[in-house]
Order: C-alpha cells, then structure tokens, then sequence
C-alpha cells in the first residue's frame, strides 16, 4: 500500500464532458492541469459518452437550411416559459439567458473547430403544452452522438500540442475537499494502492449530479411528481453519486435545488443491467395509446410524446402504480420507437448517412425483435385478448380492465377511420401538428390505427419513471465560481456541468427545453476555465 501526493496547477475533478472542456481550454492557454476520476480509464467521458448527442442551439447553419427564423429574444422567451423561474434563482436565470445569447459561439462554434458537426435535420422536442416549449425546432443532433462529441475532444485533449502540461488520473476517489483560511486548496481520498491528497491553487468539481444515487433521489424527490416511486428506474451510472456535493458543503459552498430533475416517463428494465435497477429510457412512439396500470386510455389530456416531459413524469408519478403501458403494432413500434443513447443508434453514432435514411423510412424491425427478445417490459400478442394475457403475466399483481381496454382502443381507432372533419381527439391533433415539421413526418405514422390485421403482432411495453439528471447542484455565477451562503465565491472553487446544475444551480428551472446538458457541460467548463486563466 502507498499513499501518493500531487501537486497542481488545477485539479479538475471528473473526466466527463465538462470536465474535458475544462482542461481543453486551459491547455490551449498553456496552463497546467490535473484531471481525475473516480472510475476507470475506460469511462472516460462519463455519461455524455453514453448520451444520444442533442444539443439546443439557435442561429444555426442548420436551422438556416430548414427555413427556421430564430433569435435570442425568442429563445430567452421560451426558456422562461419553460423554467418557471422562482425570485431567488438570480444565477439560474443569469446562465439562461447567457446561455440564449452566446450558445452559437461559445458552444457550436467551438466544437465546429474542432470538427463536431450535426445532423442537418434539426429536430423539435419539448413543443410545450400551453406555448411553455420551444417555438421552433432548435434540437440538434451530434452526427456520431455523445460518443462522437466525447472522442473528437478526448483525442484533441491527448495529442494537444501542450500535452505534457496534462496528467490524467482515474480509479481515484475524492473523500473531502481541502482547505486553509477560508480558500479550497484541493483535494484527498483513496486510489486503488492506498491514499492520495492533491494540492492545487484551483480546484473545479465537474462530477455529475445525484441521479445515480437512487437514495438521494427519493430523498430529494419533488411531490409535484406524487411520492418516490418504489419501482423507480436508473438511467445513470451510481459514480453520479451526489458525494461531491456534500464535500462543496462541508467547504461552505451552497448546494441548492437538488429537487430538480430531468427524469423520463418512459423506461424499462434493462436486459443487461450493469448495476441495481439498471433501466433503458425510450423515445415512445406518438401513434401508441398511453394506458394505465389497469389498461385504461389515460386522459382527459392524454399523453403523447414530444410536448412536455415534465407533465409526462407529473402524470405518471401521480398514476396507481406508477407504471404505464403503451399498446401499438409492430408498424408503429419499428416507425417510431426509439431507444435514447449512442450504443442504441448506431447509425448515428458510427455516422453512415445512408442507413440513417434508410432506416427512418423503413423503420427498425430490428430493435422492435431484440426488445420483444430480451426485454421483460416489452410483450405482444396477434388479438388484444393475447396481448392482455402477456401484460397480465409482466404484471400479475394489478387487475387490467379487458373490457375497458378494448373499448377505449376501438374508440380511438374508429375516430382514426371516420371523417377527418369528426375527429374530435387531442393525440390525433397532436400527431398531424407533429406531421408538419419535416423532421417528425419522417418518423411519425400517418394517422396509424392501433388494430391493424396488416400490422400485426400488437405490442405493449410496460414503462416507468427513470432517474436520468439532476438539474439543481452546486450554487455558481457565470465564471463558474462556486458561491457561499452569502452569495460571496468560495476561493479556489469552481464548479461545472451537472454538478452545478448545468449552471446557477438550476439553469433549466422546473423544465427543460431538452438538449441542455450536453451543451451546458461545454459552456460551464469553458467559463471555469477562462475564469481561472484571468485570475
């Protein structure tokens, strides 16, 4: 056993995305910098490695091509709408707004630079319930996802010309930040060999958030989304622990707003867990219909994918069970079902256009088989009465309403075959608005009945509510610095990405615009770094 010391210029805890813009832009400054992480090597790039690769921007190239008129007034008039922004969260909504007026050059066109391009299309989620969403599409996908955006900069980072200014340090993990008169002064905890302490003039905390950490999540759970859910999925890696946060409060720096979080609706039970309530977070069809514990349409409003995921999460936190089925056909599951992440696309991911296309008109028979295959959540049947046999076995404790079900799935089917002028049903509404735009027409049913001889087997996929991202942490201003109880910098502590609430401690608000985090991960580590360079 030894214990090992090292002396920094700046220590960077957490080799994710804003951890590795952070060192990136202090290299190319030429100062110093000490990267750790807790987990191994081959995590580096943490959970943006993973991501599909979104990212809101506006004043695009792309947008431009698609015939979108953006501008930051616009896009801070959506982020405001959306953020709900309470009167003491003046940081959050400082970030915001930097974030709308500067994200075209400070986020795209930097990682232009560095060769990171995006789809052309550009797509558009979160349209908002009540004008609460974005306007325009302004959602744009990495070509080579999360995966492709963390390699690109990872390689920039090890063959940087001033590469021997750096030292990357894994498998070590950070007990307790260290101090001495009243300013950060770096860092100890344990390595697989014995102890290590770090002495640094600057230290950035760019860990993640608490969402790996499913004890910390209930603890911090948000009744606004019904009681912490017993059956509750994890969409991220237990590294994401929140252990970093209480070490920023033991130093005196504020940690706030941890009750907001990015979860999804739409989960399922991993067939190859790699920790305890391993989920998968799907992008769910908009044609299916989105049932209860019992099998019954959920509504008045019913829920349809696309418009306001924190209203999807409210819905379900609140439903008996906490859990919802969708019911489709096969045509509609290899349409438009997706599985968020970049191992789940790897057309994207390995960027082979050709197939991208080909793939979004032909559908993906391919994943809807490996789902039906591996996926205890995901069952079928030839006739409503056989698929209810099969949700009856995933979920022998809850009685389904047979009845009910088939009624309220013929309904919405007869509504779907009648005149068009009758259509008195807000999903369907919904799925010709969503028609409209390009970028959704190619992946969205032409008005798809569930019951469909042609079509067949009927497919039901049991989903619930899924831990994915803290959007509150640690309290920062727009140099990255973390603030204390009185609004005053803790010296020599910086704080970037999710660990600060992509910034201010909760940027985003109540709701995200969605492509958020990502990008936020490049402006905040950016901002720390050239914080710390103009000393």
């Amino acid at each position: 056993m030894s214990d090992i010391a090292y002396q920094a210029e700046t220590l960077v805890i957490g080799a994710g995305l804003a951890g590795i813009c952070t060192a990136l832009e202090l290299l190319n400054n030429g100062r110093a910098v000490l990267l750790l992480d807790g987990c191994e090597r081959q995590r580096f790039g943490g959970q943006a490695k993973e991501a599909f690769g979104g990212m809101l921007l506006s004043n695009t190239p792309e947008q431009r091509r698609n015939g979108i008129a953006d501008s930051a007034e616009l896009f801070w008039r959506d982020w405001q709408q959306a953020a709900q922004f309470q009167p003491d969260s003046q940081w959050a909504q400082r970030w915001a707004k930097a974030y709308c007026e500067r994200n075209r050059s400070e986020i795209y066109d930097w990682l232009q630079g560095y060769g990171i391009g995006f789809f052309p299309v550009v797509q558009w989620p979160e349209r908002g319930n009540y004008s609460d969403g974005n306007s325009v599409p302004r959602y744009h996908v990495a070509w080579g996802c999360g995966q492709g955006i963390v390699q690109s900069l990872v390689q920039q980072l090890l063959g940087h010309p001033q590469a021997n200014l750096l030292r990357c340090v894994f498998s070590h993990t950070v007990s307790a930040l260290d101090s001495c008169d009243g300013r950060v002064v770096g860092c100890h905890g344990v390595q697989p060999e014995g102890a290590f302490s770090v002495q640094a003039d600057n230290t950035v905390v760019c860990t993640g958030g608490i969402n790996g950490n499913l004890d910390k999540v209930r603890e911090h759970w948000d009744p606004i989304y019904g009681a912490a859910p017993d059956n509750l999925l994890s969409g991220t890696h237990p590294s994401a622990d929140g252990a970093l946060h209480d070490c920023v409060e033991v130093v005196g720096g504020q940690v706030s707003n941890l009750h907001y979080m990015w979860n999804y609706a739409a989960g399922i039970a991993h067939p190859q867990p790699e920790y305890p309530q391993h989920g998968l977070s799907l992008i769910p069809p908009r044609s299916a219909l989105w049932m209860d514990c019992h099998g019954r349409r959920i509504g008045p409003q019913p829920m349809v994918t696309g418009f306001d995921t924190h209203d999807l999460c409210k819905t379900t936190g609140h439903l008996p069970e906490q859990y919802t089925w969708q019911i489709m056909n096969k045509r509609i599951a290899d349409k438009e079902l997706a599985i968020s992440g970049s191992d789940s696309n790897p057309h994207f991911r390995d960027r082979k256009l050709l197939k991208v296309i080909w793939q979004a008109l032909r559908g993906n028979a391919a994943q809807t088989q490996w789902l039906l295959d591996h996926c205890p959540d995901v069952v079928c049947g030839n006739t409503l009465d056989e698929l209810a046999l099969q949700m009856q076995r995933v979920a022998p404790n809850t009685t389904l309403d047979i009845a009910g079900m088939h009624a309220d799935i013929e309904r919405y089917d007869a509504m779907l075959k009648g005149p068009r002028g009758l259509r008195n049903d807000d999903q369907i509404r919904r799925i010709e608005q969503l028609r409209q735009w390009r970028g959704d027409r190619v992946r969205t049913c032409k008005l798809q009945p569930i019951i469909d001889r042609k079509q067949m087997p009927l497919i039901a996929i049991r989903l619930r509510l899924i831990s994915r991202k803290s959007m509150g942490g640690m309290l920062t201003d727009l140099s990255s610095r973390v603030l204390d109880s009185q609004g005053s910098p803790v010296v020599g502590l910086y704080a970037a990405g999710e660990a600060a609430g992509f910034g201010g401690a909760g940027i985003s608000g109540v709701r995200s615009l969605e492509g958020t985090f990502l990008s936020n991960c490049v402006f905040n580590g950016r901002r720390a770094a050239q914080s710390i360079i103009a000393g």
